[in-house]
């Protein structure tokens, strides 16, 4: 299974329906919140190439965006095989 992490705040909306995905997909992921550990907004900018919205999601390690590219990639039916540990570098979401 594939290492996923997601930086959020608690009131973001985008946060919440990626959460949810990734719960109906039966995934266990770490969630890093920028509200109780505001130090890791910087870790976040550069694994994220500077990208300062949130949510920000990461499988493998392999920076995929946030809520809406998370769910383009289940549109397109990428989803699955990234969560089983599938990830790429060659990825682009």
């Amino acid at each position: 299974m594939a290492n996923i992490e997601i930086y959020t705040t608690p009131y973001c909306p985008y946060c919440w329906r990626a959460k949810r995905l990734l719960e109906r997909k039966g995934v266990a992921f770490t969630e890093i919140d920028l509200w109780r550990e505001p130090e890791r907004r910087a870790e976040m900018l550069a694994r994220a190439q500077g990208r300062d919205t949130v949510p920000q999601i990461f499988i493998d390690d392999l920076g995929i965006g946030g809520s809406d590219e998370l769910h383009a990639l289940e549109a397109r039916g990428e989803l699955d095989r990234l969560l089983r540990g599938g990830a790429s570098r060659e990825h682009s979401a």
